[in-house]
């Protein structure tokens, strides 16, 4: 297979080939640094604020998508294969851009700094779903969009107002000829910057990633970047051996296999979460409230669930369901139960030289519900207090067995085992058999208290996850027991 020393992208229009960058270079350091684009800023430097968002356009069969990424802490070699569009980019002449004209008129900025960043989110939903925007929509793209002086108000009018009909720019004008330009970049081949001292690499294919990483098992595989970007820019590593996963043929694949569903470690979680909200609606809930739209772009599946936080949304939720992970190393393939992988803090049951290839997510089966519920300070993109799925099996009105995972609870995503235990026979009718399972739980964790919650807050609420899941799954309506329920709520608003 040949080897690319180079990564190709398209910025300005025109065709880019950088060879020399440093393997932890940031796209935000490159356009602002090296391209003096810096109508681009810089406000967290850990993808919190959106204020350095730009949009990375990508083919998708006879398509274009738009995604909004967070530039400060994604990796300028992930940009290979994509046009990179910034908001100087917008412009046509000195007129500009419908979604400026737009937050013109509404008067959405005020200081401006975060106006560049909103105004590409919003070119982004523009381009993919202009003509059928809600009020909702909007509110989900600019989650990770933080304005302090301006207000949301006249952000979202604004919004309505330019993606009320189809685009109509030169972008959507031009879309045949830039599809074309984009698919041109993809060669198919192996990338490798560097020397094997020091590289960014990118494989095409899976084979040859996994010998490369068998060849190189200090290096540091990297998916979204959503988390090791913070590792760069917050704490100040230089990781000197990166692979990344994202050109790998076939490993975002998500798929059906019987009533399980079959999710490629690379599939990005923006395209997981409608596959997992066909499960069940509370885990498209957890995922809409994952990180941001730009989170949500870059980050994957996979990655999230390699990185082992004990406050990840996604692995609780797993884990109730009983998906198993599976896992490469060379051209040996092994599964197992995903609560399993989980050995300790940052510790996994994975060997060096072994990678997250796949997760495998059973359905729901008849007789048997799901919920799950994100408890954290802010409703929109904020890391989890305590994050409780509950799968029970009924036999009527009675609890047969139970599958209950917390995030939160502990140094990993946990079961609660003697809480399960105490679920059997519980009557959804009879609030005098749910007393042992509620008490159960602080005997399964013994949390620690952080800037998130303290340790009796987390117990309490774990505790009273349980019981309104028990209140829920026994017909209790949500809109009496929840905030947001399937009518839709956001902080935004």
């Amino acid at each position: 297979m040949p080897v690319r020393p180079s990564i190709h992208f398209i910025f300005r229009g025109a065709p880019v080939e950088v060879s020399g960058m440093a393997p932890r270079e940031t796209l935000l350091d490159w356009l602002r640094l090296q391209q003096r684009a810096t109508g681009t800023k810089e406000g967290c430097a850990e993808g919190d604020c959106g204020a350095c968002t730009v949009v990375l356009a990508r083919a998708r069969g006879d398509q274009i998508v738009h995604a909004p990424v967070n530039a400060c802490i994604l990796l300028l070699g992930q940009v290979d294969g994509a046009e990179v569009l910034t908001v100087e980019d917008l412009a046509t002449g000195s007129a500009p851009h419908p979604v400026q004209e737009a937050m013109i008129a509404h008067h959405g900025s005020q200081c401006g700094f975060c106006t560049p960043g909103i105004v590409m989110s919003l070119f982004a939903l523009g381009q993919d779903y202009a003509g059928a925007v809600t009020r909702d929509q909007v509110c989900d793209q600019l989650a990770g969009n933080l304005c302090r002086c301006t207000g949301y108000r006249p952000i979202i009018d604004a919004a309505l107002d330019a993606c009320a009909a189809p685009a109509a720019d030169r972008f959507s004008a031009n879309a045949v000829a830039r599809l074309k330009a984009i698919k041109a970049l993809d060669d198919g081949e192996d990338i490798l910057v560097g020397d094997e001292a020091r590289f960014f690499a990118s494989p095409a294919s899976e084979a040859s990633f996994a010998t490369f990483y068998a060849s190189h098992p200090d290096a540091l595989i990297l998916s979204g970047a959503t988390d090791v970007g913070l590792w760069i820019t917050k704490g100040f590593q230089d990781p000197r051996k990166i692979i990344w996963t994202g050109r790998i043929d076939g490993f975002d694949a998500i798929t059906r296999d019987g009533d399980d569903l079959s999710v490629m470690a690379g599939a990005k979680l923006s395209d997981a979460a409608p596959r997992l909200a066909d499960i069940h609606f509370d885990l498209g809930e957890v995922m809409r409230r994952f990180g941001s739209t730009q989170v949500r772009a870059s980050g994957t599946v996979g990655g999230n669930i390699a990185n082992g936080s004990p406050i990840g949304d996604l692995a609780p939720c797993l884990i109730a369901l009983g998906a198993r992970v599976e896992l490469r190393r060379g051209d040996d393939i092994r599964l197992l139960s995903l609560e399993k992988f989980f050995i300790a803090y940052r510790k996994q049951d994975r060997l060096p030289d072994e990678y997250v290839r796949r997760v495998i997510v059973p359905g729901l089966a008849a007789g048997s519900d799901f919920r799950a519920y994100k408890i954290s300070k802010r409703f929109d993109e904020d890391i989890s207090a305590v994050l409780g799925a509950f799968h029970l099996t009924l036999d009527g009105r009675r609890v047969a067995a139970a599958r209950i995972a917390y995030g939160g609870m502990s140094g990993v995503p946990a079961r609660a085992a003697m809480t399960e235990q105490a679920c059997i026979g519980v009557e959804l009718d009879n609030e005098a058999t749910w007393d042992a399972a509620l008490d159960a739980v602080a005997r399964d964790f013994t949390p620690l208290s952080d800037m998130r919650a303290s340790a009796a807050y987390r117990s309490l609420v774990a505790r009273n996850l349980l019981r309104k899941a028990f209140i829920e799954i026994g017909g209790a309506r949500e809109e009496s027991t929840r905030l947001a329920h399937r009518g839709r709520t956001h902080a935004a608003e």
